[in-house]
């Protein structure tokens, strides 16, 4: 790439983390003619289409129930503000979620901090000089991140040393932000207030992990513990309590395949529940792996997880077209008819 056309790019800590990144507002546009017109195309521009037509039938089912899973960097690429507002409009019941995306993008940039655009092409030796963290073209205070982690510690710190699914944690997390945030309406907080529950089978994969060992470091003898098998049967009681249920699937990994998991896990208890009735995922994965993320959803309807009926793959980057399919939906208006299902509320 010769210097006149090449990126802009920093050599310092002040000037490579100069331009935060905007998360977009779906409310902002309509999205419904595009999406219109994606129908009447080829490829990946008609089953984006269709699987924003599946979304609004989720929708307008007042009997299902919709789980929305976030796996990938999306939260600190700009959808943050999709994701909260798809709780605030009560597009979605339920998300699980890795814990990256839910402590090291969402809680952390709700202390105040942003993520910021940078260049894939920068040098990675230059920015580790400069304490820097790089997702892509997106850059990351480290010493901000370890500021998350601190946080998590001395949240963890305040509370009663005992066992607690990543959803109970993350309520927590919830509380401490309704006073605290120095950013507002980020998904944590906005899912607290609606007592949607969040859930992150993963959670130690993430600041949350090491800010919890700091704890247990601090407090050998009484401290917190993450029960994930617990958390694994609440999630199923979620859907047992679920007449019908569908899914939106952002990316792939241990997020879609423990919500998928919870109609295997709801037949071994001995209880009959029907398949996810719908079922939408987004990603960039190669079906040919025989991985977790890239199987399709008529792969899954094989293990007894997904009916085939009403499911849509969208092999694109999710930024690219997630905000379309939820500003077509919002805009449609469906949402102001759902049942608000209040999960968070059956868990004692």
């Amino acid at each position: 790439m010769g210097k006149k056309n090449g990126p802009n790019i920093g050599h310092n800590k002040k000037s490579l983390l100069k331009n935060p990144i905007e998360h977009i507002d779906i409310t902002s546009f309509d999205a419904r003619k595009i999406i219109d017109d994606m129908g009447k195309m080829s490829f990946t521009s008609r089953d984006t289409s269709n699987a924003a037509k599946i979304f609004n039938e989720m929708l307008s089912d007042n009997n299902c129930a919709i789980f929305l899973t976030i796996a990938g960097s999306t939260s600190a690429g700009g959808c943050m503000k999709i994701y909260s507002d798809l709780v605030k409009y009560n597009m979605v019941d339920a998300v699980v979620a890795t814990g990256a995306s839910i402590i090291d993008m969402d809680f952390f940039e709700a202390l105040g901090f942003n993520h910021y655009r940078g260049s894939q092409f920068q040098d990675d030796t230059e920015l580790r000089k400069n304490y820097i963290d790089r997702i892509y073209d997106t850059y990351i205070d480290e010493e901000e991140l370890q500021a998350c982690d601190k946080a998590i510690c001395d949240i963890a710190n305040s509370l009663e040393p005992k066992t607690y699914t990543s959803r109970e944690f993350i309520k927590e997390l919830g509380k401490f932000l309704k006073a605290k945030a120095k950013k507002k309406g980020t998904l944590i907080e906005t899912a607290y207030e609606n007592n949607v529950p969040i859930f992150c089978p993963a959670f130690t994969d993430s600041s949350a992990g090491f800010g919890l060992v700091m704890h247990q470091e601090q407090n050998p003898k009484k401290h917190i513990t993450i029960d994930s098998i617990r958390e694994f049967r609440e999630l199923t009681e979620i859907k047992l309590k679920s007449k019908q249920s569908g899914l939106m699937m952002i990316g792939g990994g241990v997020p879609k395949n423990f919500v998928q998991d919870t109609v295997v896990c709801a037949e071994l208890l001995g209880k009959k529940v029907d398949m996810h009735k719908y079922a939408v995922q987004i990603t960039v994965a190669d079906t040919r792996d025989g991985a977790c993320s890239s199987s399709t959803l008529k792969e899954a309807s094989s293990w007894g997880k997904v009916d085939v009926t009403k499911e849509q793959m969208v092999f694109a980057e999710a930024t690219s077209v997630l905000p379309l399919i939820v500003s077509d939906a919002y805009h449609r208006n469906n949402w102001k008819n759902r049942t608000k299902r209040n999960f968070q509320k059956i868990f004692k």
